[in-house]
């Protein structure tokens, strides 16, 4: 079987939303949305001419399925990286053929994301000291990220099980479904949005 992992993200400091500039923005996006939609561009059309068994996987994150406060950048990338996986998935349907699709969805995981500033390109870099809002979610978001009990290689191992299984959702911590499940609620209830982290204490308490 042909695979590609469409696995590149990175992350500002967050904090409130209008506080990101066009640098955040362009690097953000640039990397974790045309990261993933250029994988796809190059790669689905050499699967499909070959007609054999082949499956992408693009990684977006559970901030892709919820919109927790302080990572609007980052949230907003995931979100589109969502949409982009569900919709190739319907797409490659509708032609047929033997090329799957599955959309990763991890939540926090001990890896070097806290650490993405380093390769941030020069052009996209800021000069302007950090906001109070930008200080208090970087720090949160790195000691989220390092308390995470899974591995890399159990990540991996998660991810390759639904690959043979062609499972399209992959989600690291399914204990999370509960908050994206109060967020359709609130869809579906057509009421105001909930904060994702009331079902996260120990997360929101983090700073």
């Amino acid at each position: 079987m042909h695979l590609l992992f469409n696995n590149a993200g990175v992350g500002t400091a967050g904090g409130f939303v209008w506080e990101s500039n066009a640098n955040d923005w362009a690097w953000v996006f640039g990397v974790n949305v045309m990261g993933a939609a250029n994988g796809v561009r190059a790669f689905i059309p050499l699967m499909l001419a070959q007609q054999e068994p082949a499956h992408i996987v693009n990684t977006a994150s559970v901030a892709g399925l919820l919109s927790a406060p302080g990572m609007g950048v980052y949230n907003a990338s995931k979100h589109a990286v969502v949409a982009l996986t569900e919709t190739l998935y319907h797409d490659l349907k509708i032609v047929g053929g033997a090329v799957d699709c599955s959309l990763f969805c991890p939540a926090f995981v001990p890896t070097g994301i806290v650490n993405a500033e380093r390769v941030r390109p020069e052009g996209l870099r800021n000069d302007e000291p950090l906001t109070a809002s930008q200080r208090m979610a970087g720090k949160q978001f790195t000691k989220a990220v390092k308390s995470g009990k899974l591995s890399a290689e159990q990540v991996a191992e998660l991810t390759f099980n639904a690959v043979r299984e062609r499972r399209f959702y992959v989600l690291t911590h399914p204990q999370i479904l509960a908050s994206v499940q109060l967020r359709f609620d609130d869809v579906t209830q057509r009421r105001n949005p909930t904060d994702p982290l009331s079902l996260k204490p120990e997360v929101k308490g983090q700073g």
